[in-house]
């Protein structure tokens, strides 16, 4: 998959890049050696950094590769409505419809492993790695 512009990514796409799973690991490396810049909900850095098995320097590590390498974006007004609304229309679980509404939000592709679920998200473009 030629994907050369920015991304928005959900949790369980971070989780498979830090656990060096395929093919997320080698895809999301590749794009970021060739530029794209990655789009970080503020709902998945609260559920990736609530991991109860990390280490106190394990999660210090995960916050600065996550400062390191995504453009965050918070869960605002505007991104608030886009998640009650489309919570509304597809009844999403509140974390998945706020991640939906962050890609709607930068006008981005989700990279999910959950694109089944995503799919019922009108206007959005959700894809696998």
């Amino acid at each position: 998959m030629a994907v050369t512009h920015t991304m928005t990514f959900d949790t369980n796409i971070l989780i498979a890049y830090l656990d060096k799973e395929e093919p997320a690991f080698s895809s999301c490396k590749r794009y970021k050696e060739l530029g794209v810049p990655f789009i970080l909900p503020a709902i998945v850095e609260a559920e990736l950094l609530a991991y109860l098995h990390w280490s106190m320097e394990q999660r210090n590590a995960v916050e600065r590769f996550l400062e390191d390498n995504f453009v965050f974006v918070p869960l605002d007004r505007a991104v608030a409505r886009m998640t009650a609304e489309i919570r509304r229309q597809t009844r999403l679980k509140s974390p998945d419809a706020a991640i939906a509404a962050t890609a709607l939000f930068t006008n981005t592709p989700l990279v999910t492993r959950n694109v089944r679920d995503f799919k019922k998200v009108p206007g959005l473009q959700a894809m696998t790695l």
